[in-house]
């Protein structure tokens, strides 16, 4: 069984729906961090480098909240320390704009995308598709800076704040991606938006036309005209969003997340539109299913997904946690090889 890590183009045409690849395109390593696995951290690496990882992945370094680095300390998205910081409080309602009073010293103080770290840990050209990342774009930025509770009743309540804070912060990235294609020549942006929950999206459809769509498509018309793929994670059930991701260019959609949408659905209805960079199941199947049920479950899912024009990228939903039997992410990976090879092949 080739294990030979797909090319740049291959990558591509799978991407625009102009050719399957010889085989499923894996990226099962994104989401597999050997470090949780404490003990068994080398025996996962070991297992990891026998199958193949499909794109070479660079995180790019944006700000923290309320931490700067030592050598730029602007570098950081407000302008004063953490006022709470040894509090207990739930991550997603902290939020360091507590009034919005503040925000025009915070956006005098907005850091610059011209910090020198941006690419610190940037990935050596390998022949690979290259794909740059990083966590946290409109929604999950917003209420990082505000608190959950907070940043949902700002939609109503303080909507010019909120484009105003959503225009600061895709000005920043336009930047970062004309950085990555100067100076790493990336084919791809990566970002996350969790926008959707279990049963259904978090806003209707008039809070994601009117704050989302317009400025997800200037990054998205930013990456294309730099001949760039535009990549979203977005947890959750967001089917009633596809058509408008499909609609401003969006590339690559994450995860069709398993137990929120019906897959077969999708696929029928989207999949020859935008490339589903589908999501193994990381709630119940990994951590409490067996080997053999992992087998069937990445069949189910390469018959779903699979198109002859390609379209379809395989990996897991979410990060794989310690719960998740060796041998049960041996028999992810190992299925996805196999089937995914022998699927093409027929």
């Amino acid at each position: 069984m080739n294990n030979t890590p797909l090319t740049r183009q291959q990558m591509k045409d799978v991407i625009n729906g102009v050719s399957s690849a010889p085989r499923i395109p894996m990226m099962i390593h994104f989401w597999t961090y050997p470090e949780v696995f404490e003990d068994k951290q080398n025996i996962v690496e070991e297992l990891l480098n026998k199958y193949p990882m499909d794109a070479n992945v660079t995180k790019i370094k944006m700000p923290r909240v309320f931490d700067a680095p030592e050598d730029t300390p602007s570098y950081r998205w407000v302008n004063f320390d953490d006022p709470d910081k040894g509090k207990k409080t739930g991550i997603d309602e902290k939020g360091a704009i507590s009034d919005w009073s503040m925000w025009e010293d915070v956006l005098k103080d907005f850091p610059s995308p011209e910090y020198e770290g941006l690419f610190s840990d940037k990935s050596p050209e390998d022949g690979r598709y290259h794909l740059g990342m990083w966590w946290y774009c409109l929604f999950e930025r917003h209420w990082s800076l505000r608190g959950m509770t907070n940043s949902l009743i700002d939609f109503y309540e303080n909507p010019k704040q909120v484009h105003a804070l959503y225009r600061a912060l895709t000005d920043f990235y336009l930047r970062v991606i004309e950085r990555s294609k100067e100076e790493l020549n990336l084919d791809g942006i990566f970002v996350s938006d969790d926008i959707g929950m279990q049963t259904g999206a978090f806003f209707s459809k008039t809070i994601f036309d009117e704050f989302f769509k317009p400025y997800y498509k200037e990054l998205v018309d930013k990456a294309h005209s730099l001949d760039m793929h535009f990549w979203l994670h977005t947890c959750g059930n967001v089917e009633s969003f596809l058509p408008s991701f499909i609609e401003i260019g969006i590339d690559v959609i994450h995860p069709i997340q398993k137990h929120t949408m019906v897959e077969k659905e999708i696929s029928k209805k989207y999949g020859s539109d935008i490339c589903i960079w589908a999501g193994f199941d990381v709630q119940q199947i990994i951590p409490y299913g067996t080997p053999s049920e992992v087998r069937k479950e990445v069949r189910f899912m390469i018959d779903t997904y699979y198109r002859k024009d390609g379209r379809f990228i395989l990996t897991a939903g979410n990060g794989i946690t310690e719960d998740c039997k060796i041998e049960s992410l041996e028999a992810l990976l190992d299925e996805t090889l196999k089937y995914g090879t022998n699927k093409i092949s027929k």
